[in-house]
């Protein structure tokens, strides 16, 4: 289980843990072997003149010690606990991140959105996957793999065109950073629902865009 110390109060009586107690190795290792999640490590923060920096040494990186560290990262991705701890090892600063098109894909929508989202499913009985929230204001919630294909189509039926709300799907090819990453200055990634066995069967994508979408719309 993953260790929680303190919660932030969201919209709705929403809560976020706070996940502290725990080295990003540790938490890697966790994620491959209670989840079998795919993780790989990628950049870091690097200090210098007492400014935090990605050690991509590119002073405007858009996601300082957030991102894949070399090209073949995807290839790189293991769901070995022993793999993970060797890596990290090597690494131990290196921060999380999560292949999606794996074992899950997220559906991400603005941090509003996904707390009014959250409140409505809560309402409705419906029970979401592991959901996070970023630096950037963004919430993140797991589903199936596969979702991709189906959002466009699926908000059509409800009546919105993809393009016209702000909700994107991240899926093969692609990656989250996993909590509790941090992103240059601006903070943490964080769960808004953690990992547990309550939702480690995770929800077609289907389940949730209708709420998601209604809470993107009034968003805007």
């Amino acid at each position: 289980m993953f260790i929680v110390e303190e919660t932030i109060a969201g919209a709705d009586a929403v809560q976020i843990p706070t996940q502290r107690g725990e080295s990003l190795l540790d938490t890697a290792v966790r994620y491959a072997e209670e989840r079998h999640w795919d993780v790989v490590p990628g950049t870091w923060l690097e200090s210098a003149g007492g400014v935090r920096r990605c050690s991509c040494g590119d002073a405007a990186c858009p996601a300082p010690g957030a991102h894949p560290d070399r090209p073949d990262w995807a290839a790189r991705a293991t769901g070995s606990g022993t793999a993970a701890r060797r890596m990290w090892r090597t690494r131990p600063d290196a921060s999380i991140l999560l292949p999606t098109g794996r074992t899950f894909d997220t559906v991400s929508v603005p941090e509003t959105a996904g707390f009014l989202a959250l409140a409505r499913m809560e309402r409705m009985r419906l029970t979401p996957g592991p959901v996070m929230v970023t630096p950037d204001r963004r919430t993140e919630f797991l589903v199936l793999p596969g979702a991709s294909a189906k959002v466009p189509e699926l908000l059509r039926r409800l009546g919105w065109e993809p393009s016209a709300i702000d909700l994107a799907v991240r899926g093969q090819g692609d990656f989250v950073a996993g909590p509790p990453t941090r992103v240059g200055c601006r903070g943490a990634v964080q769960w808004v629902r953690r990992p547990t066995a309550a939702n480690r069967w995770l929800p077609d994508v289907e389940e949730l865009v209708p709420s998601l979408a209604y809470a993107c719309g009034l968003d805007r």
